[in-house]
């Protein structure tokens, strides 16, 4: 079994908040991240697939493929977007890096077999300092 990642980023905008909390009690649990005028990040999404190198082209995937589908299943709902507002698969959903993670996977995890490989991990780095990772479950 193989493994390879492919690298993509997107900007995006959200704030961490309870919308039953006070904007007081949302600072103290949250920080700066409750801002009720929202805040963004650069994010960088790592999407890592398994399986088996094919004999005839030497790759598990191509990785143009695995770039086109997550430009389609993911970072057109996410990219210059307000994560709390506009992406559907976090409706209802806090916005944090750690829900974005499962989000994203849930998003990729069956069109990615089409590819002909399995979803091994989901990683979202919010700044150079925080990121998640995500292996289903």
């Amino acid at each position: 079994m193989i493994y390879i990642t492919r690298r993509e980023r997107f900007n995006a905008a959200h704030r961490l908040f309870r919308p039953e909390y006070s904007d007081e009690k949302n600072l103290e649990v949250f920080g700066k991240c409750s801002n009720p005028n929202w805040h963004g990040h650069n994010y960088t999404l790592y999407v890592t697939v398994k399986g088996d190198v094919n004999p005839d082209t030497g790759f598990l995937v191509n990785l143009k493929d695995l770039s086109a589908l997550i430009g389609k299943q993911v970072l057109e709902k996410l990219d210059h977007r307000n994560i709390n507002l506009e992406v559907d698969f976090m409706a209802g959903k806090l916005a944090s890096t750690e829900n974005l993670a499962i989000g994203i996977w849930k998003e990729l995890k069956e069109p990615i077999s089409i590819l002909g490989a399995s979803l091994h991990s989901v990683k979202i780095c919010e700044t150079e300092n925080n990121f998640a990772e995500y292996f289903g479950g």
